[in-house]
């Protein structure tokens, strides 16, 4: 009898134990990055069987649902370099990934929204060749170089210090009020890998190149107050001819003592799809990419752009 009943134990027990691999997601602080690591594995083998994924779960790429068996995340990439926000106050990630495969180049901007032990929802937005100021090994340089490392936590800007910092810099885009905007110096602004303020000096800033009236929409953040960083999902303007080309965008910021320091853009718009063609090839090496007829925000869509803002198609699996 006591054998029975301490199988019967031993069993009830191992059903109650998540599987070896998933029990620690959560929306603590060791949970979401459990998450972003089996994310990084996923996206490492094409592979989401690894991936505690809730049921319904919600798949985006480039700011449209999308549906995940078909999606980048299926395509295996060898991730050269990756950094991460966790956001415990939202229960989300956000990881920036670089991959500088010759064949197939890409920078990857993730988000997941993890709900108690389940990746609820998963969003990505990925550049690649010909889209716009893309260069996988100038963003790896560039990325890999930056300091964004924790905080003190004497010297931590709050959240809401942060969220004010990136929306000052996106509503400049709009009103041109770029007084308003918490420079830093030195500063520096990195867009798709080739397009890159500053020259290395204490005077560089990321003031060159911003553009005036231009929306910069459908904001959705992401914060993480331990390394001063704060990403922004949005539209590249609001997707009609005077808002601007309404391309699927994310702005990343690493903030210091209320300042910025350092702004990484990603902007899902082929290159050839916006007035001027090749306008914006001259932003490497400190030029003002944003400020140009052909600037994405005040692009127009070709006769042979794809449907969306300008969306490419989604990658071909292997």
């Amino acid at each position: 009898m006591k054998r029975i009943v301490l199988t019967w134990i031993v069993f009830t027990a191992a059903l109650l134990v998540p599987t070896a691999g998933f029990a620690q997601i959560s929306c603590s602080r060791e949970g979401l990055q459990s998450a972003v690591n089996l994310y990084i594995d996923a996206q490492t083998k094409g592979d989401t069987a690894g991936l505690p994924l809730a049921m319904g779960l919600g798949y985006m790429e480039n700011v449209a649902p999308a549906n995940i068996n078909n999606g980048i995340i299926k395509k295996a990439m060898k991730i050269d370099h990756h950094r991460s926000l966790i956001d415990t106050a939202n229960c989300q990630t956000f990881t920036e990934a670089i991959v500088t495969n010759k064949a197939e180049p890409y920078v990857l901007g993730t988000r997941l929204r993890v709900n108690r032990d389940k990746i609820a929802e998963i969003e990505i937005l990925w550049t690649t060749t010909g889209y716009w100021l893309f260069d996988a090994d100038a963003y790896l340089k560039y990325s890999s170089e930056e300091k964004w490392d924790t905080i003190p936590a004497n010297q931590r800007d709050t959240r809401d210090t942060l969220v004010a910092a990136a929306n000052a810099y996106l509503d400049a885009f709009l009103e041109g009020k770029k007084d308003l905007v918490p420079w830093g110096y030195p500063c520096n602004r990195t867009e798709g890998g080739r397009g890159r303020t500053g020259t290395g000096i204490e005077t560089d800033s990321c003031d060159p190149g911003v553009p005036s009236g231009v929306n910069i929409s459908n904001r959705r953040f992401v914060v993480d107050t331990t390394i001063g960083s704060v990403v922004a999902f949005c539209t590249f303007g609001a997707g009609n001819p005077n808002g601007g080309s309404g391309a699927p965008d994310t702005h990343l910021f690493r903030v210091e003592k209320g300042k910025l320091r350092y702004v990484h853009t990603l902007t899902h718009l082929l290159q050839a799809n916006f007035r001027g063609g090749g306008g914006g090839a001259g932003a490497a090496g400190g030029g003002a990419p944003r400020g140009g007829a052909g600037a994405p925000g005040t692009g127009q869509r070709g006769a042979g752009a794809p449907a969306g803002a300008g969306r490419g198609q989604p990658p071909t699996q292997q």
